[in-house]
């Protein structure tokens, strides 16, 4: 079964990742990709504690996590992979890694710079950078926070 979900949510590990996509999917893995996570283990711990006791989690850097997408894609475990900016998932994409996938973008809040596409999305322009860095690599991004909720295509973000 291998990766079944590449999600961008500022959140990363909490209750619409683990009991909306988690019970909808069948996760066995979530894999946070972050460059300063893995060294934070506070954070991971954190992280960890809303991991269901049936699944584990793995805190990756995108150099690592890369070297390892053909293993956890050929798994039986159901993955999901997490970044909490679209940056993240553009590096991990590098090199059409993630060609012919799809990134569903989760929660993406209101900050300084961004402004309101969906009630869980705002974005900025080096947002809509990375959407269109993502295209590049030959990937599709679609909004949609949880599993019941309409897929917003990733053109009609672009558009809008």
């Amino acid at each position: 079964m291998g990766i079944v979900l590449l999600r961008v949510d500022e959140r990363l590990i909490h209750g619409q990742v683990t009991v909306g996509w988690g019970t909808e999917l069948g996760l066995g893995r979530y894999v946070v990709i972050d460059d300063e996570l893995p060294g934070r283990s506070l954070e991971r711990d954190l992280y960890g504690l809303g991991v269901p006791d049936a699944a584990v989690a793995e805190f990756r850097t995108v150099a690592e996590a890369a070297d390892r997408l053909g293993a956890w894609d050929s798994d039986a475990v159901r993955t999901a992979l997490l970044t909490r900016d679209l940056d993240h998932m553009v590096r991990l994409a590098a090199g059409r890694a993630l060609e012919g996938r799809t990134v569903n973008l989760g929660g993406l809040h209101h900050a300084p710079g961004r402004s309101r596409v969906l009630s869980y999305l705002f974005l900025g322009d080096e947002d809509f950078e990375c959407l269109r860095g993502l295209r590049g690599e030959g990937v599709s991004v679609v909004a949609q926070d949880l599993p019941g909720s309409r897929r917003v295509p990733g053109r009609e973000i672009l558009r809008g």
